[in-house]
């Protein structure tokens, strides 16, 4: 059943019974398992809100160029007498190197005015340019701020990767865990099948005289042995099964694995292709981009924006402005360097202690992340390496396990065959059937094992397949 018409079968269900939670049936393969986690597991939401968090933030920084209109208006009036009448109206516009263009209107009267404050009768326009030549000139606040934001976008992307990256790997872990409980089930019901035939043949013989009556007690005591490890088997399955669910939702509302619900075992090769673990020749490659690498290193830009801010922060402080005055907005060679208002400001702390201070955190926070973007970077090469060879041994154990279940399969078939013709004991054929169990068992571990390491590689290369919008 393909995955969107199960989706459809699911959605008909659920509206069928009202507000009841809906469930799958039949079986689903690991392709449409993931299909399902991928498009409404509510983690991968909460991933593109961390994005969403990222993009909100640098959005705020860049308000800090925006252009930008004030109005001050005062008036004071007592007694019937006007004191002033004051109105100051400017239009600036920021930009990145702590310059600053600024138009302005003045239109001030009153009979107490202060004469600092008069204009002509018309009002006075100004125009000018205002500026940082040392500190805040090459960074300032704003500055630093715009550039962290973008470092937070790119750190918030890398975190949304995570995050999706190590939810399809647990849900991946939660279906292999499934597998192994349901085969592991198989398995016990096989052998209960078999006992219970060997049980019925027995007491056959028994009764026409060929076996001892012993022998029916202890193929009764197989049986019993074998419908206690497969109601074990049975209950572990269903935790599995629930364990499943928990990755399962569709808009908003959990599914429920039905308990005839099977998976279905993915062959490496579909789940390299599921995992986007198909085609890739050069794992380096991978670790640099590791979003784990890619946070670490937004994080150690930013750090180091804050850490030239607090060095610029040395500097004195020396702002300039400039104006050109006017009475004619309308006529440009009317501003002229005959007309105009100028400031200097300048300070500069004597001991600079705090600035000091400042910086000398900021290269302490610089270097301990630098050290963390090592760890990190020497610790994922040597798990992809262990990983591999994780990968490559259990490819060898599953080989001779398998040889080993074949020739335990063997052993008991000849045991049976013996005792049939007398010559061997129901002992020696449980004996030799609970070694093939054992081995059954091992070989359905070691079967997972494999899919659980190919989905700890791709976690460990912290490999995504999201599309930027």
């Amino acid at each position: 059943m393909s995955k969107y018409l199960k989706t459809v079968l699911v959605i008909l269900a659920f509206m069928g019974c009202g507000f009841a939670q809906p469930t799958l049936n039949e079986s689903i393969s690991f392709e449409e398992y993931l299909a399902f986690v991928k498009k409404y597991h509510p983690l991968f939401k909460q991933a593109n809100l961390t994005l969403s968090v990222g993009e909100a933030n640098l959005l705020k920084a860049r308000g800090a160029f925006d252009p930008k209109i004030e109005v001050d208006y005062t008036r004071k009036k007592f007694k019937g007498t006007t004191y002033y009448d004051k109105l100051n109206t400017a239009f600036k516009i920021p930009t990145w190197y702590g310059i600053e263009f600024k138009g302005n209107f003045e239109d001030n009267s009153g009979e107490f005015l202060d004469p600092s404050f008069t204009v002509p009768e018309d009002g006075l326009y100004s125009a000018g340019i205002s500026f940082s030549l040392a500190q805040g000139f090459l960074i300032n606040e704003r500055m630093a701020s715009l550039k962290k934001a973008k470092y937070f976008l790119s750190q918030s992307k890398a975190d949304r990767d995570l995050l999706v990256n190590n939810v399809l790997y647990n849900a991946s872990l939660a279906y292999f865990e499934w597998i192994e409980a349901w085969q592991e089930e198989r398995i016990y019901e096989s052998f209960l099948e078999n006992s219970t035939t060997r049980l019925q043949a027995i007491t056959r013989s028994v009764e026409e005289g060929d076996k001892a009556e012993i022998d029916i007690t202890e193929a009764k005591i197989t049986v019993q042995n074998r419908t206690l490890e497969l109601e074990a088997a049975r209950l572990k399955r269903r935790k599995a099964k629930l364990k499943a669910s928990n990755f399962l939702w569709l808009e908003n509302v959990p599914l429920t694995i039905e308990d005839a619900v099977t998976p279905e075992i993915p062959s490496l090769e579909i789940l390299k292709e599921n995992l986007i673990l198909s085609g890739i020749t050069n794992t380096n490659l991978l670790e640099e981009n590791h979003p784990k690498i890619r946070s670490l290193e937004a994080k150690i830009g930013s750090l180091e924006v804050d850490r030239n801010l607090k060095i610029n922060k040395l500097l004195p402080k020396v702002n300039l402005q400039y104006n050109f005055l006017s009475t004619e907005y309308d006529n440009l060679d009317s501003f002229n360097t005959a007309n105009y208002k100028a400031a200097l400001n300048v300070s500069v702390p004597i001991l600079l202690r705090k600035e000091r201070g400042d910086l000398k955190l900021a290269n302490l926070k610089l270097a301990d992340a630098e050290l963390e973007n090592q760890a990190v970077s020497l610790s994922l090469k040597n798990k992809i390496e262990a990983i591999n060879l994780e990968i490559n041994s259990l490819s060898t154990q599953y080989s001779l396990i398998k040889d080993i279940v074949v020739n335990y399969s063997v052993l008991v078939s000849a045991e049976e065959r013996k005792f049939g013709l007398g010559e061997s004991s129901l002992f020696l054929i449980n004996s030799r059937e609970q070694k093939l169990i054992s081995a059954k068992l091992k070989e359905n571990t070691l079967s997972v094992k494999q899919l659980t390491a190919l989905a700890k590689l791709y976690n460990t290369l912290g490999i995504t397949d999201i599309t930027e919008n």
